[in-house]
C-alpha cells in the first residue's frame, strides 16, 4: 500500500504572516515562509494524534496545537523568558515520553515544546 512518509508542511492562517514567520524563526529557529522555502528539521519521531473535540489538552477555542521537538528544553525556556515569552510548565506533563513546556505565539496559537527522552 502507498502511504504518507512524513509531514510535508503545516499551513495556517495568520493576521500578520510575515511577523509570525519572523517570530518563529527568532524564538524557535523554525525557518519558513509563505514562499515555500523549506525548513530542514532533524529526523525524529512525529506524533499525529486527533483529539476529542472536548479535550482539555489544549485551549478549547483552538483547533490545533503545534508541538516542536527541542534539543535542550531548559536552555530554550531561559531564552524564551529573556525575550518576554511566557512559558508554562507542569510536572504532570513530564514522564516517560519526555519533558514538556507550553507557550503561545503572538497570535495566541498554542505551542508545545517537547524534549524526548534520550
Amino acid at each position: 500500500m502507498a502511504q504518507a512518509i512524513g509531514i510535508g508542511g503545516f499551513f495556517f492562517r495568520a493576521r500578520d504572516p510575515g511577523a509570525l514567520a519572523t517570530w518563529y524563526a527568532e524564538r524557535l529557529g523554525v525557518a519558513g515562509d509563505a514562499s515555500g522555502a523549506p525548513w530542514q528539521q532533524a529526523a525524529g519521531d512525529t506524533v499525529f494524534a486527533p483529539f476529542s473535540e472536548h479535550t482539555d489538552y489544549f485551549p478549547e477555542d483552538r483547533g490545533f496545537m503545534l508541538n516542536f521537538r527541542v534539543d535542550n528544553l531548559e536552555a530554550l525556556i531561559e531564552e524564551l523568558q529573556r525575550s518576554g515569552v511566557e512559558v508554562q510548565r507542569n510536572d504532570e506533563w513530564d514522564g516517560p515520553h519526555g519533558q514538556f513546556a507550553r507557550i503561545h505565539d503572538p497570535e495566541g496559537n498554542p505551542v508545545e515544546l517537547w524534549q524526548p527522552p534520550d
